[in-house]
């Protein structure tokens, strides 16, 4: 039976290479997680023993096996419409304001995960149009990204099964916004799909490439990140934010005392921020 122990030097070598990595930070007594999200991977590569996998990965030449590690990290619990206040404040204000200014809207959901947030960002413009038929001449591009590639292409295909659909999706919305794959899953409709599109990020990164934005989701991420490493992010997504664009982060997330160059904007219920001009 494969030896699942990490001692104390090894998991403090791997928090260490996941934070140079990715940014992300472990605490103290996470070796329970370690070991959870790890073990699968021990057959895969043919290591007997967790204190290997480690060890492993932090050598340069394990190129693949890096990947998935890190894959495995980062993969983090996602549902639909989370939180649902980002999503009816889109179509109840934001959408509204920024179709005054322009036909053309990019957003950017900085951590699709599995897919469910760009998505539900598409199916909230699709009922905001239905609602306003003057905003079917809105366009609006949609870019997810994501650490983990496996995420990714899960992303891409666009299908889910039941248990993915039944975490925040209504039946109305199931029904109207997807079709039987004929093969145990449902697929989003091209009509959601189109405007969609996705790329690998780690946010630690330069943005650059990647353009302005008008709306940036950057949702239930910051908490895994230390402090300096936060306002470092919180900065680069500044200046990916065309001036007066929308900041939405999560619920337990705050900018308080990071960043100066966002006012916020208090809504019932929820906060979001806005950048100054």
């Amino acid at each position: 039976m494969p030896n699942r122990e990490l001692y104390d030097i090894e998991y403090k070598q791997f928090r260490d290479f996941l934070e140079l990595q990715c940014g992300i930070v472990l605490g103290e007594n996470k070796q329970y997680l370690v070991k959870s999200r790890l073990a699968p991977l021990m057959q895969r590569f043919a290591v007997g023993s967790l204190s290997e996998l480690v060890q492993k990965t932090l050598n340069p030449l394990e190129r693949q096996l890096r990947i998935e590690v890190i894959d495995a990290m980062t993969t983090n619990e996602t549902l639909w419409f989370r939180d649902t206040y980002p999503f009816e404040l889109l179509k109840k204000m934001i959408f509204p304001e920024l179709e005054k200014n322009s036909r053309n809207i990019k957003i950017w959901s900085a951590a699709s995960s599995s897919g469910q947030e760009p998505y539900s960002i598409a199916m909230s413009l699709l009922e905001y149009q239905q609602l306003r038929p003057s905003a079917y001449n809105l366009n609006a591009t949609i870019l997810g990204t994501d650490i983990s590639k496996t995420m990714l292409e899960h992303c891409q295909r666009g299908e889910y099964d039941g248990l993915a659909l039944a975490r925040g999706l209504s039946p109305e919305r199931r029904s109207r916004f997807f079709t039987d794959s004929g093969k145990g899953l449902m697929q989003l409709k091209p009509e959601v799909k189109k405007n969609v599109s996705f790329r690998h990020l780690n946010l630690l990164d330069n943005y650059s490439l990647l353009g302005k934005f008008d709306i940036i989701f950057c949702r239930n991420v910051l908490i895994y990140f230390s402090t300096d490493v936060k306002a470092k992010i919180i900065a680069k997504l500044s200046q990916s934010l065309n001036p007066r664009g929308f900041l939405i982060l999560g619920a337990s997330e705050s900018l308080s005392s990071i960043n100066s160059e966002f006012e916020m904007i208090r809504c019932n219920p929820g906060i979001i921020y806005r950048k100054k001009t």
